[in-house]
C-alpha cells in the first residue's frame, strides 16, 4: 500500500468532517482539556481498521496516545476493548467519527470475508474481491479483505489488463482483443498480467489457443459448466469464477477445482460491525 496515498485519503476525510471547526466541542469544554476514550466492541466478528484508526489520530494530533489491546485480524466478541486513547479531548472527538466509520466498515468486510474463506478452506480456491468498492475507500476496503483472509484482485484499471465482455465486443472478438492487448503491452513496455473473461466454451477455446494469458474468468457459468471448463483448461492457465456467486453457492463452485472465485458482495453490500468510542469517566 502507498502510505502517502493512505495518509492523503485520511486527511481529506478529516477535512470533510471538521471543516471550519468542531463547534460542538469548542462550545462544550475548554481547549487543552485532557480525556480518555476506549473502542468498545458490541458485536462478534473480525477486527479490522486498527492501523487506519492509529493514522487518523496521529494526523489529528500527535499528542494523542493510543494503547492497542487487539490488533487487526483478531477475533472479537461483545465487550472487548480494542484500544484506549488518551490526550486532548478536542482531538479525540475530532478523530472519533472517522476512526469509527473506517473500523466499522472494515471490520464488517473482514468478518464477512473470514466466514466465506472458512467455508471453502477444504478446497484450493482463493476468494477475491473486485472493483465494486466505495469511491475513495478502496484501499481500506481491500485491506479489510486481506485481513479477513481473502486476496485482492486488481487495485484498479492500471495494474492488470482485464478483457471483459464489452472490451471483447468492441475489439471484434476474443482473439483480436488478446492480440491487441499483447501488442499494447509490448508497445508501452508494460509488465502487467492479462486476464480474459469468457461467456461460453467457444470463447474459452479461443483463449486456450492464444499465448500470453495469465488467467481466464468464467462469467456466469453454472457449477456443472465450471467443472467442465476447469477440466478443459487442465492447469494450462489460472482459472477464476465470477458472476452471481453467493454464500449459498460458493462451496459448490470452489469444489469444481477453480483457482479463484471473485465476489463483489465482499465490499459492495456489507453491514458494518457494531462498535463505539466512549469516554472513560472517573479515572
Amino acid at each position: 500500500m502507498n502510505n502517502t496515498h493512505y495518509h492523503s485519503l485520511i486527511k481529506a476525510a478529516l477535512a470533510e468532517d471538521i471543516g471550519s471547526g468542531d463547534h460542538s466541542s469548542n462550545c462544550a469544554f475548554p481547549v487543552g482539556m485532557q480525556g480518555e476514550m476506549r473502542l468498545l466492541v458490541k458485536e462478534e466478528g473480525i477486527l479490522a481498521g486498527v492501523k487506519a484508526a492509529r493514522e487518523v489520530f496521529a494526523l489529528v494530533d500527535p499528542a494523542v496516545e493510543m494503547e492497542v489491546l487487539m490488533e487487526d485480524g483478531a477475533a472479537v466478541k461483545v465487550g472487548d476493548v480494542a484500544f484506549r486513547l488518551k490526550g486532548p479531548a478536542h482531538s479525540l472527538l475530532q478523530g472519533e467519527r472517522l476512526a469509527l466509520n473506517l473500523m466499522q466498515r472494515m471490520s464488517g468486510i473482514a468478518t464477512k470475508t473470514r466466514k466465506l474463506v472458512d467455508r471453502i478452506s477444504h478446497t484450493k480456491a482463493k476468494l477475491l474481491d473486485t472493483r465494486k468498492t466505495t469511491p475513495h475507500l478502496r484501499v481500506f476496503e481491500k485491506e479489510a479483505v486481506r485481513i479477513g483472509g481473502g486476496k485482492n484482485h486488481r487495485m484498479g484499471l492500471y495494474d492488470m489488463i482485464m478483457l471483459k465482455d464489452n472490451h471483447i465486443d468492441f475489439a471484434g472478438g476474443v482473439k483480436p482483443a488478446i492480440a491487441k492487448a499483447l501488442a499494447y503491452k509490448e508497445e508501452h513496455q508494460l509488465d502487467i498480467p492479462i486476464e480474459v473473461e469468457v461467456r461460453d466454451f467457444k470463447e474459452l477455446q479461443e483463449v486456450l489457443e492464444s499465448e500470453g494469458i495469465l488467467r481466464v474468468m468464467f462469467d456466469n457459468f453454472s457449477v456443472l459448466d465450471t467443472k467442465k471448463a476447469v477440466a478443459l483448461v487442465n492447469g494450462k492457465i489460472e482459472t477464476e469464477s465470477s458472476g452471481g456467486i453467493t454464500g449459498e453457492t460458493l462451496v459448490a463452485y470452489a469444489e469444481t477445482g477453480v483457482d479463484y472465485i471473485s465476489m463483489g458482495a465482499l465490499t459492495h453490500s456489507v453491514r458494518g460491525l457494531d462498535m463505539s468510542l466512549k469516554t472513560v469517566l472517573g479515572r
